[in-house]
């Protein structure tokens, strides 16, 4: 139970939702800013704006997903609000306080830092990364049946990357039947794609793979898919980026080239955001369940 515990949720998607509704379940007091909008009725819940909060009650922080912008925005589908956050409104929080992000930027890490707020990203963790990477396959093989007019069974797909997400995409594709190529650069994932009965080539040999690619999957958070390669595919290719925003993909010159890429980063939140969130509000029912002694320790 999270009995006591004080709780801002600032923003977020359909995911949030879910969040809400476990952590409501576990008795924490929730103030929900950027929610104006939304009609659902939780228990224990307030909705609030971030200027009139009493920022010192607060023992921790939620986050959307994609954290912030590089301006401070927080991007939420359930107001039209402009909600910004600052180290300044930060410093307003009780100093145990701890923020909740999917992933991080450069202004937020510096907001919490100049705050003197731990900061932690759920994302890093490998146990919400490889769940995650569950729906973002499923999203993946829904976008390529929407924009290719040929069965993925039998098709040429080059997966960029064996991290958590690329390991699921690359075995999930597999598993219908295509052609599976995966490429990465360290010798022991070069050996594990093997092991997986997987095609692994070296990232340095990119170009030379993109001729017979149908479909790019990039997860490579930079620069990877460059305009020498996409000069490389067939005109009818497909390049799905999955890496963070700005990707990995030279989008302008993909234009140019007449090859469709997308930037497709939070997909399970798009296609299965109960799952999605679900998955989070798991996670952050044991992290602030954490700070509950640590809280009690402070106030006795």
């Amino acid at each position: 139970m999270l009995t006591g515990l004080n709780i801002a949720v600032i923003g977020g998607d359909a995911r949030q939702l879910e969040v809400i509704r476990k952590l409501a379940e576990l008795h924490a007091k929730l103030w929900l800013i950027g929610f104006e909008q939304l009609d659902h009725g939780f228990t224990g819940t307030s909705k609030a704006k971030l200027e009139e909060m009493d920022l010192s009650r607060i023992d921790a922080i939620i986050l959307p997903v994609a954290g912030t912008s590089l301006s401070g925005q927080v991007d939420t589908i359930f107001s039209n609000d402009n909600i910004i956050l600052t180290a300044e409104l930060l410093k307003k929080t009780s100093e145990k306080c701890v923020i909740y992000s999917g992933i991080s930027n450069s202004y937020l890490t510096s907001a919490a830092e100049k705050a003197g707020r731990k900061l932690v990203q759920l994302f890093d963790r490998d146990d919400v990364a490889i769940y995650n990477s569950i729906p973002t396959a499923e999203g993946t093989i829904m976008m390529v049946i929407q924009h290719t007019d040929y069965t993925i069974h039998g098709s040429n797909i080059a997966v960029l990357g064996l991290g958590r997400v690329g390991m699921s995409v690359a075995r999930t594709f597999a598993g219908l039947g295509a052609k599976v190529k995966v490429g990465a650069r360290k010798s022991a994932h070069l050996a594990r794609i093997s092991e997986m009965g997987l095609s692994p080539f070296h990232l340095d040999d990119l170009k030379e793979e993109a001729k017979a690619a149908d479909v790019i999957i990039n997860t490579i958070p930079h620069l990877i898919v460059t305009a020498e390669v996409i000069s490389n595919m067939p005109h009818q290719g497909l390049i799905i980026d999955l890496a963070s925003k700005p990707g990995g993909t030279d989008f302008a010159f993909a234009e140019k080239q007449g090859i469709k890429a997308m930037l497709a980063p939070g997909l399970p939140g798009i296609v299965a955001p109960k799952t999605a969130g679900q998955i989070i509000a798991g996670v952050l029912s044991h992290l602030l369940a954490e700070q509950l002694p640590k809280r009690s320790e402070e106030k006795s």
